[in-house]
C-alpha cells in the first residue's frame, strides 16, 4: 500500500497510482487532523473526493505519530496530549477522537488508537503499554460501532462501509503479543494489524515477532503488517500469510536517489550512470523504464529537480507493486499454506521463490 500521509503520494498524482495498479493507499490521521482539518473534509465530501482517488483509502490511527513525538507528548488512560509540530498548538487525542475523526475523513480500513512500543523497551514498559492499548482498543471499537455509518457520501463510493482493524502490540516480548492477540480476537475487529515493529530492531527479531502473531489472527480476515519494509521482506512477510503491508520507504528513498531494481538498489547519483543510456531496470515494463535513461534520471537528481523525486518514486512503486502481483499469482497457483514461519519463508524465498 503506498503511503500518501497527508493526502497524497509525495510527489506521485492519483491518476499515476491508479495506472500502476494500486488497489489502496495510505492516508494519516494525525497530519489530515492538523491540516487541513478533518471536519472541512467532511464537508468536502471525505477523503475519497477532496483528493480525488476512487479507490480505498486506510488511514492510521496517529498512535504512531503521536508516539514519535517522544518530547511533545503525555500520556494517561484517558488519551494523549500532544503539541503539534506545525506551531506548537496543543491537543488531545482520545481512542474516541480518533474513530471520530477517520469517519470524518471517510476511510475504508480505520485503525484503532494504540500506544507503540519503542525498541528497546524494558518488559515493565512493554507490559505498561499493552495494557493501555488494550483498553483503547475495547474504546475505539465500542465507539466506531456506535458511529460509523454517519457518513453520507458512501453511497456515492459504492455503498462501501468503513472497516475497524485492531492493533497488536506487545514490543518484542513473545508472551505479551500472544496475549494482545487474543484479546483482540475475542473482540472481532474487522481486520487485523501487527504494529510496533520496525521502530529499529532488528530484522530478524521483526520476522520472529510476525512469524509468533500470525497464526493467532483468524485466516478468513485480513492481516496486516504496520510499515514495512524493503522488497525481499515484504516478499518473505507475504509468504509467511501477511496480507497488507505498508511502507513509505518507495518514495521516501527514491527522493534521496535510491532505486530498486531486479538487479539490486541503484544509488542514482553515482558518477559511474553520467553517460549510462540504459533504463533504470533492465526488467521493468514501468513508464519510467520504458522512455528516460539512467543519466537522465541522475542528472535530475544533481540538479535538484521536482521532477526527480516523480520519476524516481514512480519507479520504486512500479517494482514493489509488481512484487506483490507476482507474489499473489504464485500464491494461487502454488497454493501455499495460510501461515508459514520465518524459516519456512525464509527457505522458500532462498530457493527462488
Amino acid at each position: 500500500m503506498p503511503v500518501g500521509t497527508a493526502g497524497t503520494v509525495k510527489a506521485v498524482p492519483q491518476n499515476v497510482l491508479e495506472e500502476l495498479g494500486a488497489e489502496i493507499i495510505l492516508g494519516n490521521t494525525y497530519h489530515l487532523y492538523l491540516r487541513p482539518g478533518h471536519e472541512a473534509i467532511r464537508r468536502m465530501g471525505g477523503l475519497h473526493r477532496f483528493i480525488s482517488w476512487p479507490r480505498a483509502m486506510l488511514t492510521d490511527s496517529g498512535g504512531f505519530q503521536v508516539f514519535s513525538l517522544s518530547q511533545l507528548r503525555k500520556v494517561t488512560d484517558e488519551g494523549v496530549r500532544f503539541r503539534s509540530h506545525l506551531d506548537g498548538s496543543s491537543h488531545f487525542f482520545t481512542p474516541e477522537h480518533s474513530i471520530d475523526v477517520q469517519i470524518a475523513l471517510g476511510a475504508d480500513i480505520c485503525m484503532a488508537f494504540d500506544e507503540c512500543t519503542e525498541y528497546p523497551a524494558s518488559r515493565s514498559r512493554a507490559e505498561e503499554s499493552l495494557r493501555l492499548t488494550m483498553a483503547w482498543a475495547r474504546r475505539s471499537l465500542d465507539h466506531f460501532r456506535a458511529h460509523c455509518h454517519e457518513v453520507p457520501w458512501y453511497e456515492e463510493l459504492g455503498g462501501r462501509r468503513q472497516s475497524l482493524f485492531g492493533i497488536v502490540q506487545g514490543g518484542t516480548f513473545r508472551d505479551l503479543r500472544r496475549e494482545s492477540a487474543a484479546r483482540l480476537v475475542e473482540m472481532d475487529f474487522d481486520g487485523y494489524a501487527i504494529g510496533g515493529l520496525s521502530v529499529g530492531e532488528p530484522r530478524e527479531l521483526t520476522m520472529e515477532m510476525i512469524a509468533e502473531v500470525l497464526p493467532l489472527l483468524p485466516a478468513d480476515k485480513p492481516r496486516y503488517v504496520m510499515g514495512v519494509g524493503y522488497p525481499d521482506e515484504i516478499e518473505l512477510y507475504a509468504r509467511m500469510g501477511v496480507e497488507m503491508m505498508d511502507c513509505v520507504l518507495p518514495t521516501r528513498a527514491a527522493r534521496h536517489g535510491l532505486l530498486f531494481t531486479s538487479e539490486g538498489r541503484l544509488n542514482i547519483k553515482g558518477k559511474k550512470y553520467s553517460e549510462d543510456q540504459g533504463p533504470p531496470d533492465p526488467a521493468c515494463n514501468c513508464p519510467v523504464c520504458r522512455r528516460y535513461s539512467r543519466a537522465y534520471l541522475r542528472h535530475l537528481t544533481h540538479s535538484g529537480e521536482a521532477l526527480s523525486g516523480t520519476l524516481n518514486s514512480i519507479h520504486n512503486l512500479a517494482f514493489y507493486l509488481g512484487i506483490m502481483q507476482r507474489v499473489r499469482a504464485q500464491l494461487q497457483a502454488d497454493g501455499a499454506p495460510e501461515s508459514a514461519t520465518a524459516a519456512e519463508a525464509e527457505e522458500t524465498r532462498q530457493a527462488g521463490y
